[in-house]
């Protein structure tokens, strides 16, 4: 880059505050990298294409002209815009001609219609005796119906995103190759099975996945290549499922999105996994999507195949929904290598990574590996991969959690061949984001919780209030009495990323963190476990006792169910007693089995929990 180029006028910042309040300096060196990755110029970002409002502010004026609505209606506007106009994703044609998509929305989110609780639960890892290998979504329609008894309103689970199809699966449920698509490894293949007819393939494919289920530590990729032959024997005995009028209607209803997402597919089984080496033609979406419409025979099979297993998944997600009400997960990024970034290549900033600067409990920061949204050219391409993204988490979804939500208004960015402790902050146009969100979610009737976690910026937890979108509150980082927490939350005790109670008690988690050579925080690791002491009544941490260590949970979630939160969610990792937590940041998968370790007990057992029915008491809700 030889001209000098403003970084403010690219949302680029020269530093940014950590959670303690001291200001970090950017180098130079990263300034510059991450500008030259937007292809950022001295004259600024160019004019937005999309303009997005909300029905109680008033509409900018774009001059003489007609707003074609939604539904094809026009309204003819000689001054300006309308006022009063209903939500949705309309346009401005001006009399010149010129064609400005207006989408406006409602600003608001829904809101949870009452107070309500329900298990948190990591889908692969919640197996029943029946599962093959990996909790499914038959498990969760289990877990929906076990909560539901226990007078629970939802479920939460992980993101169902799909990873990048292969041989080789990725764990991570937020290391995701599509955030528009579904993992077909969480399909029940023995419902499909009882469905359509089972076959010798599927008996075979069952009894190796089912003798997985001894291991607590889950082979995510032997897992779908039992799943995957079982599932090309049931399409292959249905004939491609040619006749099946439903699944015509939704691969017609899906339509762009779905036809590249199968086209993405078949390309890996013959192309190999990363498409930056196929071949250029194939390497553009729009021309491999004329190879789907005209290619051979065995491809438009294939494309048919992994259609199929989306029609699937949305079928039986739709099933368990109706049993309990499930609250969705949106991963913040995807995977560079993934449909999405290929799919949508033009909206993604190349060689840079989304992670977290430093904090208390993550001292190195934190790489999440993710390709980040350029933000000017995300909306120079009308925001398209963050409705559809939106547009498939919501689906059949009471409401979603927006992992990260303040990557809404600001991502860290760390360039190729810089760590962790070297990104800088980028800015995004939050307001339309926001917009686009509230609308999704308006549309699914579905209410919004914001993780609102970790490094904060001032303005961000209000704006989010004002937008009925409710904060997360978790039991180890609030101080103030849980009475006193705000009722427009999700209150919890630990994430994913975080320790388990047990953990904490036992003293497990921060051995584990020593052993690792993590450099954990030992002083908020002393807190926390002071904290668990404190609930349970006094004590020493470390004791190991079954009844101790079952009597701190519970005492931690009898205090959890004094919060005021509007909704209220209790681990499955909790219930279990397990000590480990399902991720470790900063870990390899050769260190820590992250994203790949099981419940200890089956749900069955689970379910004839003591604890279980204890813990349900302390949060139910009135």
């Amino acid at each position: 880059m030889t001209e000098w180029v403003d970084p403010g006028l690219w949302g680029v910042s020269p530093g940014y505050f950590d959670v303690a309040g001291a200001w970090h300096d950017a180098s130079e060196e990263v300034v510059r990298a991450v500008l030259e990755k937007m292809g950022a110029t001295s004259g600024g970002p160019p004019a937005p294409l999309v303009v997005t409002v909300r029905t109680d502010h008033p509409l900018p004026s774009l001059g003489p002209g007609v707003v074609v609505l939604e539904d094809g209606r026009e309204i003819r506007t000689p001054d300006g815009l309308p006022g009063g106009l209903a939500s949705g994703y309309h346009s401005f044609v001006s009399d010149q001609g010129t064609v400005t998509p207006l989408f406006v929305s409602p600003g608001r989110a829904p809101c949870p219609s009452g107070r309500e609780w329900g298990f948190a639960a990591q889908l692969y890892a919640s197996r029943s005796k029946r599962s093959w290998g990996i909790g499914d979504l038959g498990d969760l329609e289990r877990i929906g119906r076990w909560a539901g008894g226990l007078g629970a309103g939802f479920t939460m689970v992980n993101p169902l995103h799909a990873p990048c199809p292969g041989v080789e699966v990725e764990p991570s449920p937020y290391y995701p190759g599509s955030r528009c698509f579904k993992n077909p490894l969480y399909i029940d293949v023995d419902a499909l099975a009882e469905k359509y007819g089972t076959s010798p393939q599927v008996s075979l494919a069952a009894q190796q996945a089912r003798s997985l289920n001894s291991a607590r530590r889950i082979d995510h990729s032997r897992v779908w290549q039992a799943k995957s032959a079982a599932l090309e024997a049931i399409f292959a005995a249905a004939g491609g499922f040619e006749s099946d009028g439903r699944l015509q209607a939704y691969i017609d209803g899906e339509g762009e999105g779905l036809a590249l997402y199968a086209s993405f597919c078949a390309l890996v089984e013959s192309h190999g996994s990363d498409w930056r080496n196929w071949p250029a033609r194939l390497r553009d979406p729009a021309l491999a999507a004329k190879l789907g419409v005209a290619g051979p025979l065995e491809f438009q099979r294939r494309l048919r195949y992994h259609s199929w297993l989306q029609y699937v998944i949305d079928d039986q997600l739709g099933g368990t929904a109706a049993v309990l009400g499930v609250v969705a997960d949106l991963a913040v990024g995807v995977d560079p290598n993934g449909a999405d970034a290929w799919m949508y290549r033009s909206c993604f900033a190349d060689g840079t990574r989304v992670g977290a600067p430093p904090d208390e409990f993550n001292t190195l920061g934190q790489d999440w590996g993710l390709a980040p949204f350029d933000p000017w050219r995300l909306r120079a391409g009308g925001y398209l991969p963050w409705i559809r993204a939106l547009r498939a988490t919501f689906r059949h979804a009471k409401g979603i959690r927006v992992d990260h939500v303040m990557g809404l208004w600001r991502l860290y960015w760390i360039p190729e061949s810089h760590d962790a402790v070297d990104g800088l902050y980028v800015r995004y146009p939050h307001d339309d984001l926001l917009n686009i969100l509230t609308l999704e979610a308006e549309r699914a009737g579905a209410f919004v919780v914001g993780e609102d976690l970790g490094t904060v910026e001032e303005g961000v937890r209000e704006e989010l209030s004002a937008r009925q979108v409710l904060s997360y509150r978790l039991w180890w980082f609030e101080d103030a009495p849980t009475a006193s927490w705000p009722e427009m939350a999700m209150g919890a005790v630990s994430t994913h990323d975080l320790p388990t109670v047990a953990g904490v008690y036992s003293g497990s988690d921060l051995a584990s963190q020593r052993a690792l050579g993590a450099r954990p925080n030992e002083e908020s690791s002393a807190r926390l476990a002071a904290k668990v002491l404190e609930a349970a009544g006094g004590g020493d941490t470390g004791s190991g006792g079954a009844g101790g260590v079952d009597e701190a949970i519970s005492a931690v979630y009898r205090d959890l169910g004094r919060a005021p939160c509007k909704l209220l969610t209790v681990t499955l990792d909790d219930v279990a007693g397990v000590e480990e937590r399902p991720n470790m940041p900063g870990t390899t998968r050769d260190q820590w089995p992250n994203w790949s370790l099981a419940l200890p007990v089956p749900l069955e057992d689970l379910e004839r929990s003591p604890l279980s029915a204890e813990i349900a008491s302390s949060v139910k809700r009135t």
